[in-house]
């Protein structure tokens, strides 16, 4: 679902490729590998392996460097979970070899990141698109046995038109309020509504027409071709966008400092068994109004609504249709939260980049759209051990808004643009919905892509193609733009900062959590000896067995 922070929208250029620590030495106190069981990690510059640690104990040895030149390895250790909330403490360290090995130092788990309110109601949307689903599927079915859909004619509100709406008035969508609400402008593709009291200085006429104009033209053309089409319950042939009020009203005044809702699709309204009191049967998405004064929370222009409002459509409208997809007419479970998210920032970033393919490019416009997925994506880089890719529900995390971004992102670079269609167009989910959709395991995909965020765009590296962003240059030009137009924000040109010591020094730990990752490199100076590395999990086994731990290598010179 579609949250925006507390802060403006920043005008920054982004630049997208487009069409258009401490070392600590080790001691007595050493951890001790099996000899018998040690991995032996023998790689050329540019190769790399993912070794799981229950086939060697966790014990990876690493050849002298009898070159006369440094060497250097990235290592990864992460969960390839593809389930939610697997998580597991773990040690990455250097050891000594002997014929057996000892019990890793137990590690207690990191905290987690705070919720923002717009993360928690998003979080609740999801749970409620959950229960939801059995009931809109059984309502579509029902639907069409009394009434076959080809029979149905589409008959779109006209302008000026007035009807009532169920809008949910809580964080947690246990209250409703009807609103009466007036057709303003109906195209071909969206009727945009607005609440009949809504405040004063809200969008003219002119504007919602504009609005109107980028929907259909743009917006709902590129969602529904990359995605898939939208259900049709109501058969009025059109995506309703209400404006109103009572989205304003879920954040509090007080509550402004935390962010605001922008805008929302509620999953319930594609539950035809559900109670008009709660559900409005059709596809509707929702949307803040201007109030300039502030008369019911923060403070939002008419410029501001109008410039927010179409990246909050096509983001919503992926989710809804996602929702119809899965659910509605393939009566299947809703797409988890993570991957559902990552598709709709997807769906943002898409739309920006329709700007850059003008002459001459736009690139305000492509950042208004594209910025928040770059602003997430830093955040997740800067903390991957604090913040998983897979959650429940929804993101808890503007950090973990930007893993889903990237992991889909990366997913569409390494498998084409036709693979969002394949992810929404099915009854699978999450993981499994990757596998299948990308002919490999899901710990092949998430390990790669682990790689992926440190040596894509490398400079004097030869990254494989597996392991590349095409659509991005992430680090020569997207972050090392913001970082010099605002070194305080963006206080490193790249954010990800791997701890870096010699090979025979290595002593990493934190908390594997699925799908992410925490890095470091190992270096060896010319003539280095052999080292080993002990990668094991806190004092219970099955939770570091459940997190399925990897530890990733790949020789970066």
């Amino acid at each position: 679902m579609k949250h925006r922070t507390a802060e403006r929208i920043v005008t920054w250029a982004l630049v997208a490729t487009a069409a258009c620590s401490g070392d600590h030495a080790t001691g007595p106190s050493a951890p001790t590998c099996s000899s018998a069981l040690a991995s032996q990690v023998t790689l050329a510059i540019g190769a790399y392996a993912s070794i799981d640690p229950a086939s060697d104990g966790g014990c990876v040895a690493f050849p002298a460097n009898a070159s006369v030149d440094s060497a250097e390895y990235l290592l990864v250790a992460q969960s390839a979970a593809g389930t939610f909330g697997r998580s597991s403490p773990f040690q990455l360290r250097a050891a000594t070899v002997t014929a057996a090995a000892m019990p890793p130092a137990p590690r207690g788990d990191a905290p987690s990141s705070p919720r923002a309110t717009a993360t928690r109601f998003d979080g609740m949307l999801r749970a409620l698109g959950r229960a939801h689903a059995s009931g809109a599927a059984s309502g579509r079915r029902t639907a069409r046995a009394a009434a076959p859909r080809a029979l149905v004619a589409s008959t779109p509100p006209g302008v000026g038109s007035v009807r009532t709406f169920a809008v949910c008035a809580a964080l947690d969508c246990t209250k409703f309020k009807r609103v009466g609400a007036r057709a303003r402008v109906v195209g071909a593709h969206v009727a945009i509504y607005i609440d009949t009291l809504a405040p004063a200085g809200g969008l003219d006429s002119a504007h919602l027409d504009t609005l109107r104009h980028v929907f259909d033209t743009l917006l709902y053309p590129l969602d529904t071709a990359t995605f898939g089409s939208v259900s049709d319950l109501d058969a009025n042939g059109v995506v309703i966008a209400l404006m109103t009020p009572v989205v304003n009203a879920l954040v509090t005044k007080t509550a402004c400092g935390s962010g605001f809702i922008a805008g929302f699709f509620f999953p319930g309204d594609l539950d035809l068994s559900a109670s008009p009191d709660s559900s409005n049967h059709g596809e509707v998405f929702y949307s803040i109004v201007a109030d300039p004064t502030a008369t019911l929370s923060c403070a939002h222009t008419s410029g501001e609504v109008d410039s927010i409002a179409p990246g909050t459509f096509v983001h919503e409208l992926q989710h809804m249709i996602n929702y119809a997809q899965h659910v509605v007419l393939r009566a299947g479970s809703p797409e988890d939260g993570w991957l559902d998210e990552g598709l709709s920032k997807y769906a943002e970033e898409i739309a920006g980049q329709k700007y850059l393919t003008l002459t001459p490019p736009d690139n305000g416009t492509f950042s208004l759209y594209a910025f928040n997925n770059v602003d997430d994506a830093y955040k997740y880089l800067g903390a991957t051990g604090a913040s998983p890719l897979l959650i429940e529900f929804d993101q808890g995390t503007l950090a973990e808004v930007g893993a889903s971004w990237l992991f889909t992102r990366y997913l569409v670079d390494q498998y084409g643009p036709a693979l969002p269609g394949k992810l929404v167009q099915t009854t699978l989910a999450g993981a499994a919905n990757v596998a299948a959709q990308t002919g490999h395991s899901f710990d092949t995909t998430v390990t790669r892509w682990a790689l992926a965020n440190w040596v894509s765009d490398l400079p004097g590296f030869a990254t494989p193609a597996e392991l590349s962003d095409t659509s991005w240059h992430f680090r020569t030009r997207t972050f090392a733009s913001l970082h010099q137009q605002d070194p305080q924000r963006y206080p490193n040109p790249y954010p990800l900062v791997p701890v870096a010591s010699a090979g025979s020094a290595v002593s990493l730990s934190g908390t594997l959590r699925s799908g992410s990752g925490v890095y470091a490199r190992a270096l060896q100076a010319p003539g280095a000896p052999a080292f080993t590395l002990l990668f094991s999990g806190g004092p219970s086994a099955s939770a570091f067995t459940a997190a399925v731990p990897r530890l990733n290598v790949i020789r970066i010179r």
